[in-house]
């Protein structure tokens, strides 16, 4: 077959499977399947496509049309400007994460600052290392639960050019971090444990749980790290967390219990409520 009919063949399957997106995801997969640009759909829509070249693409297809998500299918995923690897203890990171990034750019004042970053639960590493893309002179920290996610947060770092500038380390939340800091991160687990059964496929099946499990009501993780705040963040130092749908008031009262204040709630491009932003008082 020709590689418009192979397109259109793997978009109907996607269609039928129920993907949201089978147009865009057939084009991802076709592209790294057969080593394709955007372009070569158009320039080389009557191309035939040898068969065993085919079935490979094809089997990609039948992964996603078994809801497994395009980026834990192909291995990486792109984040604000750079390329995160994924692996099987990490998020697969968002969209509406970026919501975080754009929430801390707005509030530093000089981006060529001598900055110090902490990113708790970073699995890719991705809001620290979005952040160090555009800060030159600032430096970080992540801290993951997990030895794998550290692993991968590592690699990341060195895959963008970023690894002189940011470590990572294994630990349980802020346990063991003596250091203060002018900038904490994070996208902790915030969805309540009885509503993880009923998450998307790709989700739910694909994502870490521990990663996802914010306890009973979700809020757990916000718990421990609103009461590190008051001694983590240096005098002006700025808090900024993505929260799920719904939390975002609890999760402000919460950091503002702390002695927080310029509390501010973000949307993500979807008006939804995604980060709440904080600082501490001079």
């Amino acid at each position: 077959m020709n590689l418009r009919t192979l397109r259109a063949q793997a978009e109907a399957r996607l269609r039928e499977a129920g993907v949201d997106t089978p147009d865009l995801d057939a084009r991802y997969l076709l592209e790294h399947a057969l080593t394709l640009t955007r372009t070569d759909f158009v320039t080389k829509a009557e191309q035939l496509i040898p068969d065993a070249d085919a079935a490979r693409a094809l089997a990609l297809v039948e992964r996603r049309a078994g809801r497994e998500p395009v980026g834990r299918i192909l291995g990486h995923r792109e984040f604000w400007t750079i390329d995160l690897a994924l692996n099987s203890d990490t998020l697969e990171p968002r969209p509406d994460t970026e919501t975080v990034v754009e929430a801390v750019f707005a509030a530093i004042p000089d981006r060529k600052a001598n900055l110090k970053l902490i990113d708790f639960g970073t699995g890719t590493g991705c809001i620290l290392l979005a952040l160090l893309s555009e800060l030159p002179n600032a430096t970080g920290l992540g801290v993951d639960l997990s030895p794998l996610a550290v692993e991968a947060a590592a690699g990341n770092a060195e895959r963008n050019g970023l690894a002189d500038r940011a470590r990572f380390q294994t630990g349980d939340w802020a346990k063991g971090i003596g250091d203060r800091f002018d900038i904490v991160v994070s996208n902790p687990p915030y969805i309540p444990s009885a509503d993880i059964a009923a998450l998307e496929p790709e989700v739910r099946e694909h994502d870490p749980r521990r990663a996802l499990d914010g306890g009973p009501d979700g809020l757990e993780p916000y718990r421990i790290l609103a009461a590190e705040l008051p001694r983590l963040l240096v005098p002006g130092g700025l808090a900024a967390f993505e929260v799920g749908q719904g939390q975002a008031e609890d999760v402000a009262a919460l950091v503002e219990a702390q002695g927080l204040g310029e509390t501010a709630i973000l949307c993500d491009l979807g008006g939804v409520k995604r980060c709440v932003r904080a600082r501490k008082g001079l």
